[in-house]
């Protein structure tokens, strides 16, 4: 059974992942990227309405891709580098697991085959 702090991570992996699987969104972040924006100067590349464009910006809000602060009238918008942090944490511990399982399996089948216990053969290929 997966613990609270696990199931809280899980999830907030889960809403950046989602925030992140669409284009639109990514060019969002792509742009932030770049500097902290006013609503209006992220939305004015999109072939899109203002209200589409704050759609998608209210799910990477949600997701908490993106931080939104007021300055006066303006609402300015910038990444929330702590949340693609998690990912990339999330991304170097799997990664280092699957290596070590490639790697430990790669050495299991060096020692089949010093020992010549390969596996029994393919009749049809010829293959072990």
């Amino acid at each position: 059974m997966m613990e609270i702090g696990a199931r809280n991570e899980a999830a907030r992996l889960d809403a950046v992942f989602a925030a992140l699987a669409d284009p639109t969104r990514r060019a969002i972040i792509e742009r932030l990227s770049l500097s902290a924006a006013r609503v209006t100067e992220v939305a004015e590349p999109f072939a899109m309405s203002l209200n589409a464009v704050s759609k998608h910006i209210r799910v990477l809000e949600a997701s908490g891709v993106v931080a939104r602060r007021r300055q006066g009238r303006d609402h300015i918008l910038s990444i929330n580098t702590r949340s693609l942090d998690e990912i990339d944490g999330w991304i170097e511990r799997t990664r280092r697991y699957w290596e070590q399982r490639l790697d430990a399996m790669e050495r299991l089948l060096r020692e089949l085959e010093k020992d010549g216990k390969s596996g029994p053969r393919d009749r049809k290929h010829g293959l072990r």
